[in-house]
């Protein structure tokens, strides 16, 4: 098996300019709190070059360098970082998984794996897989380290090692031992009283440590020191990385102060939904859905749900859907912070046909469906289907689906038949000797209102805006009849085929409730 490691070293920071990007190329430190004693945990290298350090206060640190910012470390950012980190592994292997959080001197860094077997197939090398997800890390603002080793504490460990170095290294089987050989044992996290026993027996390195007898190691330092030659050798009991299947997708942003106007806010939503829809391209997923939550001053919230007809990735759609939603009902006191969040879906993708050309995109037909839906209502788009029920004008509306009624398919033939069906006899059986024979049937939803007079109980004559002039032939009636039991949904129909002199073939019925003549139908 082989494991990518992708690790963030400065994951406060990376945070901080992911969710605040005009903050880029000042000098900027994140402080452990929002005191002006509260410790620099990580700065940016503008403010390194001006002499700040970590470790240091936040009154040092303003005192070497005046105009640097200071930002407070956010956790709902660092949160959703780690789980960008997360989407950038799932878009270059099927499986991953973040890596627990560590502390001490890496407090501050995040990593994540990746399963890296069989990856030359598609990137073409291990190499190229570590590169891939180098660059679409770096593309959502969270550079790192990516390594390739034999296990995953390997390619942490690697990934510790050579932060300040390269950002991608991949190691073969082979070559393992000789790079860990030399490292310093304080990348493999020892607690406090380890690493003084260590240090005292001057076990420095990974060599030292794996020099030393096992049973002896255990005798004099306890069963915790197992933990680090395991790790040393990556040789512990590692399964299999998970596939991911949370499509949840979460971004939040404290204010620096309460907005109390749509403008501003819609500048914050903005930002979050841009980062959502980023996250969601990684894993080829759209947005079904947007998830509000303002939480406004005085301890309040407003939650809401902004539906989408059809899922996108369109931000402007989506940001106009929230704005539409804040006009209709503005939050009831200034909001403090704001949290966005959806559940990604697949895109509907095309199975491409070989003797058909290419059709419409399915996402842009899918916003297009949902537009006409709104502007003509639900029950009025989609494509017809025979309804199972005897009334002459009966159907449903299926969903819109292309190829659906492509020529062989099950409802394709059931409408070829019944318009077969709706021909006279002496039409059908010529059609079937001749397919230069066979006429389509176009109903006319709703009806043509026609004056029809009668001679010796058939049509003779009729005036509509179909066709107009005497009846040369006439079949028929063909009477149906239904749902006798309901005052409102019973029937009885004669229908008739008939050819006007000017040529025209049509389907004319009799509606005997109404006591009303129309034509209902077409002959091309």
């Amino acid at each position: 098996m082989r494991t990518a490691c992708l690790l963030v070293p400065d994951l406060p920071l990376r945070a901080e300019l992911r969710a605040r990007p005009e903050l880029a190329g000042r000098a900027l430190v994140i402080a452990s709190g929002p005191d002006a004693r509260a410790e620099v945990i990580a700065l940016s290298p503008e403010a390194g070059a001006a002499g700040v350090r970590a470790r240091s206060s936040v009154t040092q640190a303003r005192s070497i360098c005046p105009e640097v910012r200071v930002q407070v470390a956010s956790p709902p950012a660092e949160r959703a970082a780690r789980e960008t980190l997360l989407d950038v592994a799932l878009s270059c292997s099927p499986r991953a998984a973040p890596a627990p959080v560590s502390g001490g001197p890496f407090a501050g860094e995040a990593a994540v794996y990746a399963d890296a077997t069989g990856v030359g197939s598609l990137f073409r090398s291990e190499h190229g897989f570590a590169t891939a997800l180098s660059a679409r890390a770096a593309a959502v603002g969270l550079p790192g380290i990516v390594t390739v080793a034999s296990s995953r504490s390997i390619a942490h460990l690697v990934a510790r090692a050579i932060q300040k170095r390269e950002e991608v290294h991949v190691l073969a089987p082979g070559a393992e031992r000789a790079f860990l050989d030399p490292l310093p044992l304080d990348l493999l996290e020892p607690d406090d009283e380890v690493a003084q026993t260590l240090t005292r027996f001057g076990v420095r390195t990974v060599c030292d440590l794996l020099r030393l007898p096992r049973r002896g190691l255990v005798q004099r330092l306890g069963p915790r020191v197992l933990e680090l030659v395991t790790r040393a050798r990556g040789a512990g009991d590692e399964t299999p990385l998970p596939e991911a299947r949370d499509t949840n997708t979460e971004e939040s942003l404290d204010l620096d102060h309460p907005l109390d106007q749509l403008e501003p806010l819609l500048f914050v939503l903005r930002g979050l939904l841009s980062r959502i829809l980023e996250r969601l391209t990684l894993r080829g997923l759209a947005c079904p859905f947007l998830d509000l939550d303002l939480r406004l001053s005085g301890g309040g919230r407003d939650v809401r749900r902004i539906d989408v007809s059809a899922a996108s990735r369109d931000a402007k759609v989506l940001l106009r859907l929230a704005s539409l939603s804040l006009e209709s009902r503005p939050p009831d006191a200034p909001i403090e912070s704001v949290i966005l969040s959806t559940r990604g879906r697949p895109r509907r993708t095309d199975q491409l046909d070989l003797f058909r050309p290419r059709g419409p995109d399915p996402a842009v037909l899918d916003q297009t469906l949902a537009e006409l839906a709104s502007l003509c209502g639900e029950d009025r788009v989609g494509a017809p289907e025979v309804a199972d029920d005897h009334r002459p004008d009966a159907f449903t509306m299926d969903l819109f689906r292309p190829g659906s009624v492509a020529s062989g398919s099950p409802s394709s033939r059931k409408l070829t038949s019944l318009a077969s069906a709706a021909l006279p006899r002496a039409q059908r059986a010529e059609g079937e000797r001749s397919s230069e024979g066979l006429l389509a049937v176009r109903a006319l939803r709703p009806p043509v209102a026609a004056e029809v007079r009668v001679r010796r109980g058939r049509p003779d004559w009729l005036r509509s805006a179909v066709a107009s002039g005497p009846v040369l032939e006439a079949a028929g009636p063909w009477r149906t009849t239904g749902r006798w039991w309901s005052e409102d949904e019973r029937f009885a129909v004669d229908h008739y085929d008939v050819q006007v002199a000017d040529g025209t073939v049509l389907r004319l019925c009799f509606d005997w409730i109404d006591r009303t003549w129309r034509i209902d139908a077409v002959y091309d």
